[in-house]
């Protein structure tokens, strides 16, 4: 029975360097630099001058859809290195005036409906947070923590057992990193 293997490799720009350990591949760019863990033990991921090479042997479907998702990381990786990613959030408050404000690694909402009671949300190293105006917007280097800030955030002024269609108050994400909502 012959063994099926497959090498496959992830070129990167002139401007990008890659390094490798076991399970961890960091990208430096001229934006920063930005790492991630891929624990998948049937992959050898190691780097050949400015290329990253993907191993696998004995592999099937599922392995080879799994290395189109290393690839697709490993993509964000270089953008994030090169270019960073950026979200913008809006603040809609139409029944009571809002207050929105970014004190060091929190975000603190006042008066939402109402509410007395201010919701706090600490926010994830390596997200830079910033208000202009009505416009919050949310950037970094890695693609992860930045699309959970803002989805932390969203959901921060989530609205429970009212109709949505009539209280539409809340912080709701109009641009990802690279497309309009």
């Amino acid at each position: 029975m012959k063994i099926k293997q497959f090498k496959e490799k992830i070129d990167f720009p002139e401007d990008v360097t890659v390094s490798t350990t076991t399970s961890v591949v960091t990208v430096k760019g001229k934006n920063g630099e930005v790492s991630k863990e891929f624990k998948m033990p049937r992959f050898v991921l190691s780097t050949e001058g400015n290329s990253l090479v993907v191993e696998c042997k004995n592999y099937n479907v599922y392995d080879k859809r799994n290395f189109l998702t290393v690839k697709a990381h490993v993509n964000n990786l270089i953008k994030g290195a090169q270019e960073g990613f950026e979200y913008k959030l809006k603040i809609c408050s139409s029944h009571f005036p809002m207050n929105v404000s970014v004190k060091g690694n929190k975000l603190v909402v006042k008066n939402l409906l109402g509410e007395k009671v201010p919701r706090e949300l600490v926010l994830k190293e390596g997200a830079d947070v910033k208000l202009e105006g009505t416009v919050i917007v949310v950037k970094g280097n890695n693609i992860d923590t930045v699309s959970t800030v803002a989805s932390d955030i969203e959901q921060l002024t989530r609205i429970t057992n009212r109709d949505r269609r009539i209280f539409q108050d809340g912080i709701y994400i109009t641009h990802k990193a690279g497309k309009e909502v």
